[in-house]
């Protein structure tokens, strides 16, 4: 195992989005399951043990769902074309059907996986209440925020031009932006979407892939993606606020500790390296203050949850 350099997005919702992790290198559920599989920061493991595993321990379970196991005898435990030297040489050593049998149980694996997280829903959030409760005229729900919260909405929609990226129920546009945030190390700037296009265009289980179950007209963000866009340098996915309150840190790489330098940051739009595409929201103490207020509202309802005085 080893330390990454961003931080781990959210699984929650994440069904919903049509490019996953902060630059956008993977375009489905299913592939997006795959990537920690193999990095080595992360599980650091190899497709073929995986899928050895999956013959030895859920074979019966596989193969009601997707068909005969491959036979995969006679082949070296560890094998990957994204592993070390020498598995890399494993999985060489191997024919072209059968990297190709053990990448299709291998991506079979990740549409499992999806279809667990794809069940991951956000919780209620005092704010979902405050809103249903005035759109259904419901007085009693009016008290659920407290002015304070209820004016760092106000700035959240208004003047804070929050509402402008993270918006939808999610709040996130699910787009990648460049927000003017120092890289995590100086001098080395993260570039962001503009690479994660390439990667995912040449990603072998991306949506056109041929282990993808999608029609190729299905693919439409794909399809009509950028090949090199230039503004999408150090641009990153907008993330959704969603219990933003508790997943400090913050921003892609976790440069910003807690929500009021994130909300201070946005108020005062400096320029770091390169392109920023916020403009000064010039915010008060007090209106960063409420603002962070309200962000707190955004967080899942614990069931036993001491009731607001």
């Amino acid at each position: 195992m080893d330390t990454g350099a961003r931080r781990t997005m959210p699984v929650v919702g994440a069904a919903y989005s049509p490019f996953l992790f902060w630059d956008g290198r993977k375009d489905s559920l299913w592939a997006q399951a795959l990537g920690p599989l193999e990095d080595p920061a992360e599980h650091g493991g190899t497709r073929l043990a995986f899928a050895l595993q999956l013959k030895t321990r859920y074979r019966p379970d596989y193969e009601a769902i997707f068909g005969a196991m491959p036979d995969l005898s006679g082949l070296p435990e560890e094998a990957s074309p994204l592993g070390t030297p020498l598995q890399r040489a494993a999985w060489r050593s191997m024919t072209e059907k059968e990297q190709e049998e053990v990448s299709k149980v291998f991506a079979n694996m990740g549409k499992a996986l999806a279809a667990y997280q794809r069940t991951l829903q956000p919780g209620e959030s005092r704010l979902d209440q405050y809103i249903e409760g005035v759109v259904t005229h419901n007085v009693q729900a009016y008290g659920l925020l407290n002015a304070t919260e209820k004016n760092g909405l106000r700035i959240f929609l208004g003047k804070g031009q929050c509402i402008t990226c993270h918006n939808g129920p999610l709040l996130t546009d699910h787009h990648f932006h460049n927000t003017g945030i120092a890289p995590r190390i100086p001098g080395q700037p993260d570039l962001g979407r503009r690479v994660g296009i390439a990667k995912v265009r040449g990603d072998e289980f991306n949506c056109l892939g041929r282990f993808s179950d999608a029609r190729p007209e299905q693919c439409e963000e794909l399809n009509f993606l950028a090949r090199d866009d230039h503004a999408m340098t150090s641009a990153f996915k907008t993330p959704g606020l969603r219990n933003v309150a508790l997943r400090a840190p913050y921003m892609h790489a976790g440069q910003i500790t807690s929500l009021a330098d994130v909300v201070r940051h946005y108020s005062q739009a400096p320029r770091t390296d390169g392109h920023s595409e916020i403009k000064p929201a010039t915010l008060t103490e007090s209106e960063m203050q409420d603002l962070v207020a309200f962000l707190g509202t955004l967080s899942a309802i614990v069931e036993n949850e001491p009731q607001r005085e």
